[in-house]
């Protein structure tokens, strides 16, 4: 089927690209399937957010998933995922689409942006590792820190039904001092996370065609599995600038949609 295969490529996305392809679920939806944003979106989370879970188990049984943090953004998410689903709901198509289109030209600019980073390399950041414990040593800024990345990526990914990821990456990669692995696994167990609740809340509002959302899901889920296996062995610079380039054409095919419509 169709979106099996789509949900496949979105885990294979998403494993290789540290959380970053959750953002390619609602396009692939729109364009290839032919639902509308509304109808797209809670599907897209659902399918990112059971393939997170999986890398999130991984992440955990390996030790680099700080919990705590991810505890936090999660209930900081959580309270606002409802808020992003009922906002959807009643902001026209077009606004939406755009307000999507706009995200996604951002998370383009970043990923060809973002230098390589070195993790060897010590910075000043409001959450810092303690090297005793390799635990976050924790203060008001870095708490805050924390939770205000997850009320932002909590209200986008019921909003979009993007997951988030896209915002807890790079937040977590500027306020901590976390290596990249584990700042991967940390943004896929609160997408995890997260994403519970906007789903219940699609679900319940029938705001889910299971039909699609299921096979959707699996393929997500079967990605994740593959793209864990082969992502140490590629190049990360290379994969982020082409998770960049295709989130680009999917924002103008977007826009260009929007213009005719």
């Amino acid at each position: 089927m169709v979106e099996i295969g789509l949900g496949l490529l979105v885990g294979l996305v998403l494993a290789l690209t540290g959380a970053g392809g959750g953002i390619l679920t609602v396009p692939f939806l729109i364009f290839v399937v032919g639902l509308e944003l509304h109808q797209a979106a809670p599907i897209g989370l659902m399918a990112v957010g059971l393939a997170a879970w999986v890398g999130a188990v991984i992440g955990l049984r390996d030790g680099i998933v700080r919990y705590k943090a991810a505890a936090l953004m999660a209930c900081c998410g959580v309270l606002l995922a409802p808020v992003g689903v009922w906002a959807a709901a009643r902001v026209a198509h077009d606004v939406l689409a755009v307000v999507f289109a706009l995200v996604m030209f951002w998370v383009a600019f970043r990923a060809f942006r973002r230098p390589p980073s070195d993790d060897s390399i010590p910075r000043a950041v409001p959450c810092w590792l303690n090297p005793q414990t390799g635990r976050f040593h924790w203060t008001s800024r870095c708490a805050a820190s924390v939770a205000a990345s997850g009320t932002l990526a909590g209200f986008l990914s019921g909003l979009l039904g993007v997951g988030g990821g896209f915002v807890l990456a790079p937040a977590l990669s500027r306020f901590s001092d976390l290596p990249m692995r584990s700042i991967a696994a940390t943004s896929l167990a609160v997408i995890g996370l997260v994403s519970v609740s906007g789903v219940l809340s699609a679900a319940l509002t029938g705001g889910i065609q299971w039909a699609v959302a299921l096979p959707f899901s699996a393929g997500a889920v079967l990605g994740m599995f593959a793209g864990r296996t082969v992502s140490s062995r590629l190049d990360g610079r290379v994969l982020q600038r082409g998770f960049g380039l295709v989130a680009a054409v999917a924002a103008s095919a977007l826009l260009l949609q929007v213009a005719h419509a």
